[in-house]
């Protein structure tokens, strides 16, 4: 089925999963909306960060040693299959997670599917069950300096932290797990895109692949 920019042709039976995936600071996320901004319809984004387990059993001091850059960290259960029902075109109760705290609120977010649905996280391609649902598969390469610049404007604004304690996380854990369990899921990527490149260029590589692919016309 081809999908046009003006979302007028006919209705959509599934939709089409992109999937986005590299080191954190890579920019996946202002990415991931961009593309969905212009891609046809109304698509939304999931970001996995959405799916970190809950640790409200778990003791306060406990919690700040979790290693988050695992893929063990996420409940890939609730995320597959939620993703598995958004891409046959039902809609989904997303969690939501406090990182300041790391546990799942009580509330949820409802998604709708769109003609497309855009899935952004470190460990997208870690899963054979989520990586086949990606029809659609890019890898943000981006330079460590780059990445530790980004995290850290990130998580002090966003998730309370200090930027030496970014600091040390990054060099000691997130960078090392990113060549572990990350890096190597490049291999699965339809296109690998240079993260520190305009976003008008990424999205418009991406478009450009979806267009000779026949799945959108522009």
């Amino acid at each position: 089925m081809v999908y046009r920019e003006d979302g007028s042709t006919a209705a959509v039976s599934a939709p089409y999963l992109v999937g986005i995936a590299g080191p954190s600071g890579s920019g996946k996320s202002a990415f991931a909306h961009a593309l969905a901004s212009r891609l046809p319809g109304s698509s939304p984004v999931v970001a996995l960060d959405s799916y970190y387990r809950d640790l409200s059993a778990v003791p306060p001091e406990e919690r700040a040693r979790t290693n988050f850059d695992v893929p063990g960290a996420l409940d890939e259960t609730l995320l597959i299959d939620q993703m598995g029902a958004l891409a046959r075109g039902l809609p989904i109760e997303k969690p939501m997670y406090d990182f300041a705290a790391h546990v799942r609120r009580e509330k949820t977010d409802r998604v709708e599917p769109g003609p497309f649905v855009v899935v952004e996280g470190l460990f997208t391609f870690c899963w054979p069950a989520l990586r086949d649902l990606c029809a659609t598969k890019v890898f943000l390469a981006v330079d460590v300096d780059t990445c530790l610049a980004r995290r850290e404007a990130r998580d002090v604004v966003e998730r309370g932290r200090t930027p030496e304690s970014v600091r040390r996380q990054f060099q000691d854990v997130a960078w090392p797990m990113y060549e572990r369990f990350v890096r190597p899921t490049r291999a699965y990527a339809d296109l690998i895109l240079d993260g520190g490149a305009p976003l008008d260029t990424l999205c418009g590589a991406v478009l450009d692949h979806l267009e000779k692919r026949g799945v959108i016309a522009q």
